[in-house]
C-alpha cells in the first residue's frame, strides 16, 4: 500500500454524520493530503483515553485512512490542529503513513470545541463516563437541550437523559466505581437512581462484595425506598403550634403515627383540664 493514507483509486469520503456540522461553517471546507508531521493534536481534546490502536493500525496498513481527519490551519506556524481524528492520526504514524487525507476547516475556537465533542460522542467505544461527560459538556458549554444534543450526536433522547444522570454522580462515588471496575451502564443507572448518596454508596459496596446484577441492584433500590417510606409512615406524630405573637408555643407528641384532628383536639382539651389545676407554684392540685 502507498505511504499516502488514501488508498489508490479512492476519493476522500465523508460520513453523513458530519454533513450537518460542516455545512454550518464558512468558508467551505477543503479536502487535501497533509503530512502527519505537520499535524498537532487538539490540546482541548475531550477524549480522556486514546485506547488500543492495534486494530486501527492494522486496518490502515491494509486499507488506508478511509475517513479524513478534520483539521484547522494555523497561518502563523504553517501547521494544522486536529479537530477530529486523533486516533486515526496516531495509528497512521504507527503504520508508517507519511500523509493522511484531511478536511481543512477555517473556523473559530467555539466551533472547534463543538465539532470535537460531537465527533467524540459518535464513537462506538465510548466508556459510560466519556459519554456522560461529553453530553454534559455539550449542554453546559453550548446551552443545548436534551433533544438538540440527541439530534446532533445521533442518539435517542432517553439515552442522552440517562447518560446525563450518570454524569451527576458525586465524585467520590464515581471514583469508587472506577476502582471497582463498575462500568456497565445499566449498573451505573441503578446506582444513580438510589434515593440518596448513602444508598448509592451502599449499593456500590454491595455490587463489589456480592457481584450484584442489574436486577439485584434494582431490587436493592426498591427495598431501600420501601424501608425509607415505611420508617417515615411509622414515625410518631408531633403537633406543633406557635401563637401569632410567638409568646408561647405548644408541642404535642403522640406515640403513634396517623393522628387525626379530632384526636389532637381531645388531647389538647385533656391537657387544658390539667393546666387549670396547676397552682401558682406549678404543682397540680
Amino acid at each position: 500500500m502507498s505511504k499516502r493514507g488514501l488508498p489508490s483509486g479512492l476519493q476522500m469520503r465523508h460520513d453523513a454524520h458530519y454533513v450537518e456540522e460542516l455545512a454550518q461553517h464558512r468558508p467551505t471546507p477543503v479536502g487535501r493530503m497533509i503530512s502527519v508531521d505537520k499535524l498537532d493534536p487538539n490540546p482541548d481534546q475531550p477524549r480522556v483515553e486514546i485506547g488500543d490502536l492495534t486494530d486501527l493500525t492494522a486496518s490502515i496498513i491494509e486499507k488506508g485512512v478511509l475517513e479524513p481527519l478534520l483539521v484547522k490551519p494555523s497561518r502563523l506556524s504553517g501547521r494544522w490542529m486536529i479537530i477530529a481524528g486523533e486516533r486515526r492520526w496516531r495509528a497512521s504514524r504507527e503504520a508508517g503513513i507519511r500523509e493522511v487525507p484531511c478536511i481543512e476547516m477555517d473556523i473559530d475556537d467555539r466551533a472547534v470545541a463543538e465539532i470535537a465533542l460531537i465527533e467524540n460522542m459518535q464513537r462506538k467505544d465510548l466508556t459510560p463516563w466519556e459519554e456522560a461527560d461529553g453530553l454534559r459538556a455539550l449542554c453546559e458549554r453550548f446551552g443545548y437541550t436534551h433533544e438538540e444534543v440527541a439530534r446532533k450526536v445521533g442518539k435517542s433522547r432517553s439515552t442522552v437523559t440517562e447518560a446525563l444522570s450518570i454524569s451527576l454522580l458525586p465524585e467520590d462515588i464515581r471514583e469508587r466505581c472506577r476502582h471497582a471496575d463498575i462500568a456497565a451502564k445499566t449498573l451505573l443507572l441503578e446506582i444513580v437512581r438510589q434515593p440518596d448518596e448513602e444508598s448509592m454508596r451502599s449499593v456500590v459496596e454491595a455490587i463489589v462484595l456480592r457481584g450484584m446484577t442489574r436486577d439485584e441492584a434494582r431490587s436493592f433500590r426498591r427495598a431501600r425506598i420501601g424501608n425509607t417510606e415505611s420508617r417515615a409512615s411509622s414515625k410518631p406524630f408531633t403537633f406543633r403550634y406557635a401563637s401569632p405573637g410567638r409568646e408561647f408555643r405548644v408541642e404535642l407528641k403522640f406515640r403513634r403515627s396517623g393522628v387525626e384532628g379530632k384526636q389532637i383536639a381531645a388531647a389538647l382539651r385533656e391537657a387544658a383540664d390539667k393546666v387549670e389545676c396547676i397552682d401558682k407554684d406549678g404543682n397540680v392540685e
